[in-house]
């Protein structure tokens, strides 16, 4: 059997060992939930045959499947015992206990100041903290105010920064940063540099905001040849037509040369993502872009995304490159790994920056209705699930390795010059415009490596996310 048929009804009629509250505030069953879980996850894991609790065969009688929902506490407890090695494999995918409030991020809406910051240990320390603004969003709380990425804070409401505190005094709706300055003291190493409080300080609000990726379209001269300088924050579906704008504006300029700043790109749209390849190349129309590939039980669902020249009755705006240059962080991931993997295969990509996060699979958001999809959903309560269901390739069958993607110049983001997004002597940017010039590429001399720290602050409802449009899968998939 593909999915055990059990009425939840019957299943009501067992003992169940908790419940909680979730909408209207009615009491809803664990149990009632997991029967979901495990539902989604038989259908459509890319791990299931990984999974012996996720065999077809697994329970003989409705009785052996209810004692076995039954046997976890929370809907949470047996989706983590679903997940085929976490900490190596499968690191991304995600259960949703608010579906309605996790589609309001996915469309890029959700409650900022318009701030996304690094932050590192101080130097010499490894305990006490200080932050700094790496992007600051257009028409933004922040943006108001005249914030600007490289400010550095080490202070929120008077509270020093520690790797303890930082979560929770900026996950607050407001706070107030006490600004600072980083001071080299005059010399190449980082062990005696410092971070030197200021009385600055600025109070931020987050209010409803939506995101457009689209966040800087620049043209510069180099050489009397344009160079396109796009820095795009996330593969959003909604704001399709924005990216081909912005190619628009390339191709009136007869760009020449395109670097794409993908650094604090988490990922999102798969079919986003093949738009984009489409419009910076334009010479491999009906070519095979990139694959999704799923588990053995779904081998019909399996899928080519080919170059195009069109999308919702838009033309695409093509460049026709043969090269582009990608600029990446560690946190460029799935689906900005997706579009150097793919066009690799085609054009030459100099990858500038540092390793990606490495991911290479796709997930869906499946929803407690009798096809998975957000319709006819149960009104009893707003879980859903984000789990990993294929795995993305390129043409030649080569997938993200789990440890990132390689860049060909190595330069990791430091405090010590951040620079400003588009311009010309920023570090990373300026290692691309210096190769376009024939200058060479040349590894950069750094004084220090600083590598942020992971926090939950800047994570969006996308991060690390590559994401299949859902009509491409539940409408094929056969749940009888």
């Amino acid at each position: 059997m593909k999915l055990l048929k059990i009425s939840l009804l019957l299943l009501l009629t067992f003992s169940f060992i908790s419940c909680f509250e979730d909408r209207d505030d009615n009491a809803v069953s664990a149990s009632e939930i997991n029967d979901f879980v495990w539902k989604g996850m038989n259908a459509v894991y890319l791990y299931k045959e990984n999974i012996p609790d996720l065999a077809n065969n697994r329970f003989a009688t409705n009785g052996e499947y209810a004692d076995y929902l039954n046997s976890f506490d929370t809907p949470e407890t047996l989706f983590e015992s679903l997940i085929y090695e976490s900490e190596t494999v499968d690191r991304f995918s995600i259960i949703i206990p608010n579906y309605i409030e996790f589609e309001q991020l996915l469309a890029g809406t959700s409650k900022s100041n318009g701030l996304e910051f690094n932050f590192y240990f101080k130097p010499g320390s490894s305990t006490e903290v200080f932050g700094i603004i790496r992007l600051v969003l257009n028409n933004s709380v922040a943006d108001n105010l005249g914030l600007q990425r490289g400010q550095i804070f080490d202070a929120v409401n008077g509270t020093p920064l520690t790797n303890d505190n930082l979560n929770n005094l900026l996950n607050q709706d407001t706070y107030t940063l006490n600004l600072a300055t980083y001071n080299d003291n005059g010399t190449e190493m980082v062990d005696d540099d410092s971070i030197d409080s200021s009385t600055d300080s600025v109070e931020l609000t987050k209010q409803t905001f939506t995101e457009n990726p689209v966040h800087q379209a620049d043209i510069i001269d180099v050489d009397g040849e344009n160079v396109g300088y796009l820095v795009y924050n996330g593969f959003n579906r909604n704001f399709d037509s924005q990216l081909n704008a912005a190619f628009a504006e390339f191709q009136a300029n007869n760009v020449q040369h395109l670097v794409l700043d993908l650094r604090y790109n988490p990922g999102g749209s798969v079919n986003t993502a093949s738009l984009l390849g489409s419009m910076i190349t334009g010479q491999f129309t009906g070519d095979v872009y990139s694959k999704l590939v799923y588990n053995s039980d779904l081998q019909e669902l399996n899928t080519n995304f080919e170059f195009v020249t069109s999308f919702d009755g838009n033309t695409i705006n093509s460049l026709n490159l043969n090269k582009v240059y990608i600029l990446t962080t560690s946190r460029s991931a799935s689906a900005s790994e997706l579009v150097i993997n793919s066009l690799s295969a085609y054009i030459d990509v100099v990858q500038i920056g540092d390793f990606t996060t490495g991911k290479t699979q796709a997930s869906i958001t499946i929803y407690d209705s009798p096809n998975l999809s957000a319709e006819d959903i149960n009104p009893s309560h707003t879980y859903a699930m984000q789990p990993l269901i294929a795995n993305s390739i390129n043409v030649n069958d080569v997938e993200v390795p789990s440890n990132g993607l390689v860049p060909d110049i190595t330069l990791i983001e430091s405090p010590r010059n951040f620079g400003t997004l588009g311009d010309i002597n920023e570090p990373l940017l300026a290692l691309a415009l210096a190769d376009i010039e024939g200058i060479g590429r040349i590894n950069p001399f750094t004084t220090g490596e600083f590598r942020p720290i992971k926090t939950n602050i800047n994570i969006k409802p996308y991060e690390e996310t590559m994401y299949i449009n859902s009509d491409l899968v539940l409408d094929r998939l056969d749940l009888e």
